[in-house]
């Protein structure tokens, strides 16, 4: 039994929901998104509460049942909330800079990595930290993944880009023979 997809998710006044046969549109203040659930899970929408159930009790009907209320769910909290990612860049001369649409990284390679901010996508920088925001939560995510892949960290020294909430286990370094 999915716990997840028991669960009721609380519309908020500033997003509509429209169920249209299998596809659900959701329509924000700034954005519209549409999740297709291609007829997996049953979709009602009552009291400002949109409730998911589960077609059968086959195990992978009920997968469904949760992963289609958590992408709902995701999509409402972007609407509202919108989501943020923050990296740290760390390491001597690594720099970043947002020029227009473009991220552009020096991360000690012999060229600079620039890197297109897509649409709907918000970078800031502060020193060395890079926050990432948006309202698509695996967008921002796979974002950040990729711009984290340019120069992972290292665990000697530290250098990379990392996320502000990861630790990095250090390792000691090459000792002298006595």
């Amino acid at each position: 039994m999915s716990r997840v997809g028991k669960r009721p998710i609380g519309i908020p006044d500033s997003v509509q929901v429209n169920i249209d046969g299998s596809k659900i549109v959701f329509k924000g203040v700034k954005a519209t998104k549409e999740l297709d659930t291609f007829g997996r899970v049953k979709v009602e929408l009552k009291d400002k509460e949109l409730i998911f159930y589960a077609i059968d009790s086959a195990p992978q009907s009920r997968a469904f049942w949760g992963t289609y209320r958590a992408l709902a769910n995701n999509i409402v909290i972007g609407l509202t909330q919108g989501f943020t990612k923050v990296l740290e860049i760390n390491g001597v001369g690594y720099k970043a800079a947002v020029v227009g649409n473009t991220l552009e990284l020096a991360l000690g390679f012999s060229h600079p990595i620039k890197y297109p901010i897509p649409s709907g996508v918000e970078m800031t920088l502060d020193k060395n930290q890079l926050t990432i925001k948006g309202d698509d939560k695996q967008q921002i995510g796979q974002i950040a993944a990729e711009i984290r892949e340019f120069r992972p960290p290292e665990p000697y020294k530290g250098k990379g880009i990392k996320y502000i909430d990861e630790t990095i286990i250090r390792k000691a370094g090459k000792t002298a023979k006595k």
